[in-house]
Formats: C-alpha cells, sequence, structure tokens
C-alpha cells in the first residue's frame, strides 16, 4: 500500500526556513565516493532519516543498494512512525527531499539518489505532442481556484476532486465552481472537454454562470472571428508553399560520417528535430523551424548538422547570437566539431579588433567563409554574403525590433533555423498555430539531473553556506549580482563571508581582453566564486560550476531566470539555484507568479511549460494582427487554438467551419462498473488528474497502451477499477470510429445510440436483427437495443468489444 507524503506540496519550499535542502547524496555512480557520502551523512545526522520510494520494486532495490553500505531501514507506513533517531523506509509519492530542522528529520527520495530516472522522463516527453490542451493545459500542477475551460460550460474555477457513489458504482468526478458558487461534477471520462485558462492572470479570468447563455455566445463570437483568422493563416501557408527555397542534397555517405563523429549518443527527441531540420532543408520550400530545447539538451548539434549540409552544397551559413561570450563559446564548438573537414569558420564580435573583422567580412563577400558566427553585426547591411543558405538563430527573443525586421526580410531568402530554451508567448503561439514549425527536444542527456532551486529572502547564512558546500566538493558557483556600480562592494561583501573562497567579477563593461581572460580563468577552475551580472545569461559552459545565488531574482523576467539557473546543472553532479528576494509581503504580484512559476518547473526540460506559464502572466500577444487579445482572454488560449485548428482544417476540405462539428462530443459511456484510480493506488490527486486527461484525450489505442505500462511501471500491477478505466477507453475509441453517440449498459443488456453522421453499415444492422430478433431490436431511428446476460463486468465489456469489433470490419468507407 502507498502513503502520501504530505509534509509540503511538492518540495522544500520555499520561504519557510524549517526545510533547509539536502546534501549532495547522489549515488547515480554508485561507486566507492558517493556511497560513502551517503553513509556518512546519515550516521553523523542527528535525527531520524526516511528513505521514500513510489513502488515495491524499487523498494526492493534501494534496500540492497543500502544493504551494501550497512544500512537497514525499518520499513514504516506513516511518517509519524519515524520518531526516535533511525534509518527508515517509507512507500509514497514524495519527488524531492528536504531536511525538515523543526522535526529533526531528513527525507531523502528517489531523485536525490538516483536523479530523475528515464523511464519517468520517457514519460514526460510525451506531453510535448503538438496539441494545444497537453502543451498548455498542464493538469498535473493544477490548485484549487485556478480558471479550467469546460467547453460547453465556461470557465470557472478547480475545485478539487471527489468520489461519488451512485448505484453501488464508485466513479471519480472534478469539480468546476461556476459564479454563485454553482457546483459542475464532471466525471473522468469526460476530461477531453475541460482544458487550463490561459489568457492573462488567473485573477482577471472571467466567470460564468452555470446554465446562462452567455458563454454559448461569447464562444460563438469568438469562433465567428476564428474563421477570418483561419483564412489568413491559409494565405499565409499558400504563400510559404509557393516561395521558392534551395532543396539541398544530401550525401548519405558523408553525412553519416559526420554524424558518427558526435561524442555522444543522441536523445530520442533530439534525433527527431534532427530529422525534421534535414527534412526540411532538402524540401524546395524555405525553411523556417524553431527548435525548442532546455539549456544544454543539444540544440547545438541539431544546428551544426543543418550547417554541415549547408556547406556540402556550398551555401554559406550565419549564425546569430545575442552576446558576445556565446559568439565565442559557438565559435570554439564549431572549429572542433568541423576540425576533421575543409569548413573555414571565422566569428566577428568585439573580441576582434577592427582589421581583423573587416578582413572576415571581405573574405565573406568573395565565399571564402562557411560558417559566420556572430552578434547582431551579422544583420548589418554593409555585410555582402557570397551564397547564403542557411541562418541560425540562438535565443531570438534576446534582439531588439530592428534586428527581428532585419530577419524578417532575411526569410524570403534563405532557410532559418531558430534555437531557443523559452520561446516567448509570441513565438509560441506561431508555432503552436502553424505558422513556424516546431521541433521540442524535451528529454535530458543521459545522468543529467534537474537543478534544486529554492526561492528565499535574503539570508546572509543561506549565502554562506551554498558557496561553502560547493566549495568544499571541489565545484565553483556563480554570484549573480545585476548592478555595475555596486559590483565591486558585493564582491568585497561576499570575501568578508567567505574567507576560504577565491573571488572574480565578470560584467560587461570589463574591456574584451579582460572579459576574457576572466572567463579562461573560472573555466580552468584558477578561483572558485565568479561574481557577475547577467553577461552570463547565455554563453558560459563550465560543467565544474553547479551552484548559482541570484540576488535580487524578483527583478528578472521568467526565461531570464531559466536561462540563468541553465547555467549550472551542466554534468551529473547535483547542481542547486538560489533565488533570493526581499521579504515576499514586497514583491509584486507578478514577480510572485514569477518566482513559483520557476521554483515549480525545475524538471529537466520544463522550459517549455515554463514558456506556457510566460504566457499566462504576460498574455499571448496576436497572432497576425491587433483584436486577437480580446478574444483569447473571452475563452482562453488552449480553447481558441483548438477552434482555430478547427476552422483550418474546415477551410482546407472546402467546408464552411462549423462550431457544431467542434461542439461534438465523444462518445459517452455508461456501463455501470467501476472505473478509476483508486486514491490508495495513485495518492497524489494532481497525478490521478493528469492520467485521467490523458486517457479521455487518447486519439488512439497506443496511448492508453502507453499509459497501462506507465501505470504498472510506477504504481505497480493494475487494479480492477484501474483495468476497466482503461478498457472502456479502448471501447470509446472504438464507438468514436463508428461515429457512435452513446453506449449504455448493465445486467440485462443496454443500447448503442448512433449519431447522425455515423459509419455503421445499415445492411449489417438489418442482418442482426434477422439472425437475432431476441437480443437485437431498433428502439428509434437511431438507437440499437441488445438484451442479454451480462452480470460479470469482464462479460459486460468482452460483450460490447466484440460487438464494436463486428461493426468496425462491417463500417462504411463513405
Amino acid at each position: 500500500m502507498q502513503f502520501s507524503i504530505k509534509m509540503l506540496p511538492k518540495k522544500a519550499n520555499h520561504y519557510n526556513m524549517d526545510y533547509q535542502p539536502l546534501p549532495d547524496v547522489s549515488i547515480v555512480e554508485e561507486n566507492t565516493v558517493s556511497m560513502k557520502k551517503l553513509s556518512q551523512f546519515c550516521r553523523e545526522f542527528k535525527g531520524s532519516i526516511i528513505f521514500s520510494v513510489q513502488t515495491e520494486t524499487q523498494k526492493e532495490s534501494l534496500e540492497l543498494k543500502l544493504a551494501k553500505i550497512k544500512l537497514l531501514p525499518t520499513l514504516i507506513k506513516k511518517l509519524d512512525e519515524a520518531t526516535i533517531p533511525g534509518i527508515y523506509l517509507i512507500i509514497g509519492d514524495s519527488k524531492y527531499g528536504f531536511i525538515d530542522t523543526l522535526h529533526a528529520r531528513a527525507l531523502i527520495c528517489e531523485n536525490d539518489l538516483l536523479g530523475e530516472q528515464v523511464t519517468h522522463l520517457t514519460y514526460q516527453s510525451n506531453r510535448y505532442s503538438i496539441n494545444t490542451d497537453t502543451l498548455i493545459g498542464d493538469l498535473a500542477k493544477l490548485h484549487k481556484g485556478q480558471p479550467l475551460v469546460h467547453l460547453e460550460h465556461g470557465v470557472g474555477r478547480y475545485g478539487g476532486m471527489t468520489t461519488l457513489e451512485a448505484g453501488g458504482i464508485k466513479a471519480e468526478y472534478v469539480i468546476l465552481v461556476y459564479a454563485g458558487n454553482d457546483k459542475l461534477y464532471v466525471p473522468v471520462s469526460s476530461l477531453h472537454l475541460i482544458s487550463r485558462y490561459r489568457g492573462g492572470p488567473d485573477e482577471h479570468a472571467p466567470l460564468y454562470k452555470l446554465g446562462g447563455d452567455t458563454w454559448t455566445r461569447a464562444r460563438q463570437k469568438v469562433a465567428d472571428r476564428v474563421r477570418d483568422v483561419a483564412a489568413d493563416l491559409l494565405d499565409i501557408y499558400a504563400k510559404r508553399a509557393v516561395k521558392h527555397g534551395f532543396a539541398f542534397f544530401k550525401n548519405q555517405h558523408r553525412y553519416q560520417l559526420f554524424c558518427d563523429e558526435f561524442p555522444f549518443n543522441p536523445t530520442t527527441d533530439q534525433l527527431q528535430a534532427i530529422n525534421a531540420v534535414i527534412n526540411d532543408m532538402t524540401q524546395p520550400l524555405a525553411m523556417d523551424r524553431l527548435v525548442c530545447g532546455d539549456v544544454g539538451f543539444g540544440k547545438t548539434e541539431v544546428a551544426m548538422r543543418a550547417a554541415f549540409l549547408a556547406i556540402e552544397n556550398k551555401k554559406q551559413v550565419a549564425v546569430l547570437v545575442p552576446t558576445t561570450l556565446l559568439a565565442q563559446q559557438h565559435f570554439d564548438n564549431f572549429r572542433e566539431r568541423f576540425a576533421n573537414w575543409p569548413a573555414r569558420i571565422e566569428m566577428i564580435s568585439r573580441f576582434r579588433n577592427a582589421r581583423n573583422q573587416m578582413q572576415v567580412l571581405e573574405h565573406t563577400a568573395k565565399g571564402q567563409i562557411d560558417i559566420l558566427i556572430g552578434t547582431h553585426k551579422l544583420l548589418q547591411k554593409n555585410i555582402k554574403w557570397n551564397d547564403l543558405g542557411l541562418l541560425v538563430i540562438d535565443e531570438e527573443h534576446r534582439f531588439g525590433v530592428r534586428q527581428k525586421e532585419r530577419i524578417k526580410s532575411m526569410r524570403t531568402d534563405v532557410d532559418i533555423l531558430t534555437l531557443t530554451a523559452t520561446p516567448i508567448p509570441r513565438t509560441l503561439s506561431m508555432a503552436i498555430s502553424g505558422m513556424r514549425d516546431l521541433s521540442i527536444i524535451a528529454t535530458p542527456p543521459a545522468r543529467r539531473l534537474a537543478v534544486k532551486t529554492f526561492v528565499q529572502e535574503y539570508d546572509d547564512l543561506v549565502v554562506r553556506k551554498a558557496i561553502l558546500r560547493e566549495i568544499l566538493r571541489g565545484g565553483q558557483a556563480y554570484y549573480l549580482y545585476n548592478d555595475v556600480e555596486k559590483i565591486e562592494k558585493a564582491a568585497l561583501r561576499l570575501k568578508v563571508l567567505i574567507p576560504e573562497a577565491h573571488i572574480s567579477i565578470a560584467h560587461g563593461q570589463l574591456n574584451e581582453r579582460e572579459l576574457e581572460r576572466v572567463i579562461n580563468d573560472f573555466h580552468h577552475q584558477r578561483f572558485n566564486l565568479l561574481v557577475c551580472t547577467t553577461i552570463i545569461e547565455t554563453g558560459i559552459d563550465i560543467v565544474n560550476a553547479n551552484t548559482i545565488i541570484i540576488e535580487r531574482a524578483d527583478h528578472f523576467g521568467l526565461a531570464q531566470l531559466h536561462q540563468l539557473r541553465g547555467r549550472v546543472g551542466r554534468s551529473h553532479h547535483q547542481a542547486y539555484a538560489y533565488l533570493l528576494t526581499p521579504p515576499l509581503q514586497a514583491l509584486s504580484q507578478d514577480a510572485r507568479k514569477r518566482l513559483e512559476a520557476i521554483s515549480a518547473l525545475e524538471d529537466l526540460g520544463d522550459g517549455f511549460s515554463l514558456a506556457t506559464h510566460d504566457l499566462e502572466i504576460r498574455g499571448a500577444g496576436e497572432l497576425l494582427g491587433e483584436g486577437q487579445s480580446g478574444q483569447i482572454e473571452t475563452i482562453g488560449f488552449s480553447l481558441y487554438m483548438d477552434l482555430l485548428e478547427n476552422a483550418v482544417n474546415a477551410l482546407k476540405s472546402g467546408r464552411e467551419p462549423s462550431l457544431g462539428d467542434f461542439t461534438q462530443q465523444t462518445t459517452e459511456m455508461e456501463l455501470r462498473i467501476p472505473a478509476l484510480l483508486p486514491e490508495e493506488y495513485i495518492p497524489d490527486v494532481n497525478t490521478r488528474l493528469l492520467l485521467y486527461k490523458r486517457i479521455a484525450s487518447a486519439t488512439k489505442q497506443s496511448t492508453i497502451e502507453d499509459v497501462r505500462v506507465e501505470l504498472i511501471e510506477r504504481f505497480g500491477l493494475l487494479p480492477k477499477p484501474a483495468q476497466h478505466l482503461l478498457s472502456i477507453g479502448c471501447l470509446r475509441l472504438q464507438a468514436n470510429n463508428l461515429g457512435i453517440r452513446r453506449i449504455e449498459s448493465n445486467n440485462t443488456g443496454g443500447f448503442i445510440e448512433f449519431s447522425r453522421n455515423n459509419r455503421v453499415d445499415p445492411n449489417y444492422i438489418l442482418s442482426l436483427l434477422t439472425r437475432e430478433p431476441k437480443t437485437y431490436r431498433l428502439d428509434g431511428p437511431t438507437r440499437l437495443k441488445f438484451i442479454c446476460n451480462l452480470e460479470n463486468s469482464n462479460t459486460r465489456l468482452d460483450y460490447i468489444d466484440s460487438l464494436l469489433q463486428a461493426l468496425l470490419e462491417n463500417m462504411c468507407n463513405n
């Protein structure tokens, strides 16, 4: 049996000084040093130590590991049983460990010991299919009071989940609270009708009255306007389709030789992004693809393979970056990667003198340079290209309006590949709408650990302990202080506070040579604490630096905080990010939301989810022009994008968009058997909600099978109600294909109700009625009734499955 650990909602958080982060107890490599470190912590800690795992299988595995260092934990079912100092083991659902100083106990979870597990990450990456609700409607992090959109009833507030019993059958429902405190109980089988509301701050979300016609009118009004937006989108599609681009030729043998020189095993997501880019480039259309992936997830390798294909076709490549440091890093990385190939790679930046830059530009104009890397200087009109074929843009959102206009003018002539960790709302909107192609790299490299993030008020003791811990384990740290005029005083304050540290300073006002020397010294570990400004945001890749402290974190944007946090955790060591702020009550509402979002989204690959939080805080912006933001605020971004996709598909097929087509519900199933994920099987309510959503929104059988495998691996063998839930999900998919509106069944039979546009062969129905008149009969023009003994739940499921299979085999093809 599993028990939910509810000491804290998610992790040691965040404004509470009673909870402290664990030291590094990772045993990812399971070597002598790491095991000895864990053993030492357990023997020296003054209090109870509780190991937490999620399943019985993981419990047995951990017991074997702990036995190697002579730790024999006592199995407990509740945290309160750990009353005296000792080693304990509990099966629960906590994700991150911490030290509870108030009760003198330490909780150590699987992620603390083994990092983010591969199986867990594989499932996570599945959520990034290009479906607006799975992209943006992250139900796994819902809390009560957040706005949700029900397709039929409008925007309400999430009121939690409850289990109700009717006729002896238990079922779970989501509670939506509407105006006047009216409540709607939505069965989990209908979660495909619900999505997160994103159209601005939660508190500004409209609240509709249940049963009124305000929502119906608002939805219809938006649907009418979406039709015009869809027509404009199709016009853009058409122009892109006729815009001729260069079709690159891929020499498979030479390309494979280049790929084989990559020193790492590419992840599945990385390979998919690479294949999408190469496929785009080999088409006779101009490419405009956005690759989104967290810092260190392998976006640069995608760009390098695209660059290789370009120079193999005698085309030039421009790599545009926002900072001088990033230009230098790309220059070094590209040169190393292309060392065995006849490619000339150069850079223009303020690290190069004017004479050198002039020479580089002359060679570029003559076609003697294959890959040119630089900052905004690359966009100047005086740069002449011999034959530019590919433009790679790293972090497009860091460029100003004039630079973006220049980039926009280049889109007509060359293939464009944009790399980003956190796309801005407008870019995200364009990607989801199809105006720009999108690839997402959500799977981290092997052995990469998530950065543990702590948001709290500034405290000298916290700063000293965090930096000293990093130094004592042989690592390096960043201290970000974004005020050049006072940065010297900040460094002096740290020198007094941490005399053990060797400190240097880096900021944008240093001259080129001095800045280059400081970064180079930090890279070669000649000092261990770098006090710096946001100049490190992009372009610093120091694998030995695994702690970052950001003073006045409330002054930074969400994407910027994510980028800065990405400076650490570039290796297999556990990394830490401390976001220090003034007292909570002194922060603005938006600042608090940004800090809550960055601390909640610390999983590997969460940069894309973080971008959607940015969309929520700042608003969605406009896709094609003014006027859309009001529509999005009315019904929410997720539903707006669904309506837009529906309208585009209708116009493509030559039909006028119809809200009736969009609101056509999937098959309703009422089989009167328990079908749910029991609380004792999955204690965490948000985990259950997310799994229910995935099952209800599934469009193919393989998705439900993936959920089945995940459930067994994470939580153990399926209880009967969970088996029923998945089986009913599969039956619903079959019924959807046939155009069935509703299926009901009980102990003595049931009925199937067909929609107007069903695909069932009427001749087959007539043959059923003729062959088995005692079992089947028509109950009105659209309802087929069946009479038989179906007292056993498995018998009922099997009977309906066989009936649907027979109908599918005799389905009309029109």
